[in-house]
């Protein structure tokens, strides 16, 4: 596939180096910080003329890097249209996770992206778990048995938001993951059959899906092993507010709403 350069933009103190570094070890790709090169060219000139002569130092790097066959991830402010228009990049993410910077010179020059500018919006530091989606729109996942994969096992009668928060956390530890439906339809309070939890879990996980399996699995109640053998059981703790979330309530509100009998 082409390969692509990159930009990822926003105010300083946004996120941009996190999630740059994540996300070029996702992508195999070559990093460009900004940082690093005003460094090396000795020039901390951030006048419009500086800024505009960043642009095009960063521009220049980021093509050469592109002849090794690889993508290139830049991340600097780029702060207007011009320095944008100039760099050119094929993939635009816009770090808008904060109002203000530290620096009010560039609070000042900073251009807000057109929606046409960017490919991807960020309003939230939550970089560990974006890599995944911002990668998987660069370039399609491939899931892998051979690879390493978090396990997931429930019930989810039926997937909430608890669920939601735990898979998140989850997919943070390998990068796919492989949930576990327990067949337990027709057993206690549990109305719904495996079709309909898939189903429900698919489109909550719509932005992940090349990263999840969903299986149907016998009504596992016992976990035993007899000693460490390359795995390990870890419980993910959540915030309380999560922890609170209960499966049997949202089915009593449902039954009270008609949604189910």
């Amino acid at each position: 596939m082409k390969k692509l350069k990159i930009l990822i933009m926003g105010l300083p103190g946004s996120g941009k180096t996190y999630l740059s570094e994540r996300l070029a070890q996702l992508l195999n790709a070559q990093w460009i910080n900004a940082d690093e090169v005003r460094k090396k060219a000795n020039d901390w000139d951030f006048s419009t003329e500086g800024r505009v002569r960043q642009a095009n130092r960063m521009k220049k790097l980021a093509e050469e890097a592109l002849k090794k066959d690889k993508h290139v991830i830049a991340d600097f402010v780029c702060p207007t249209k011009k320095t944008r228009e100039d760099f050119k990049p094929d993939f635009t993410v816009w770090m808008n996770t904060i109002k203000k910077s530290r620096f009010e010179d560039t609070n000042k020059i900073f251009e807000t992206p057109e929606k046409k500018q960017i490919d991807f919006e960020i309003t939230e530091k939550n970089s560990d778990l974006l890599k995944f989606v911002i990668s998987d729109k660069i370039q399609s996942y491939k899931w892998d048995n051979k690879k390493p994969t978090a396990q997931m096992l429930g019930r989810w009668q039926p997937w909430h938001d608890g669920h939601q928060k735990l898979f998140e956390e989850t997919l943070k530890k390998t990068g796919q993951v492989n949930i576990m439906v327990r067949d337990v339809k027709g057993i206690e309070d549990n109305p719904f059959d495996f079709d309909t939890i898939k189903k429900n879990i698919e489109k909550r996980l719509k932005d992940f899906k090349d990263r999840v399996r969903i299986t149907l699995v016998p009504n596992i109640t016992n976990i035993c092993y007899g000693r460490g053998v390359g795995y390990k059981i870890e419980e993910i703790i959540l915030d309380k507010t999560i922890q609170k979330i209960s499966a049997t309530n949202i089915r009593k509100k449902m039954r009270e709403k008609g949604e189910l009998k």
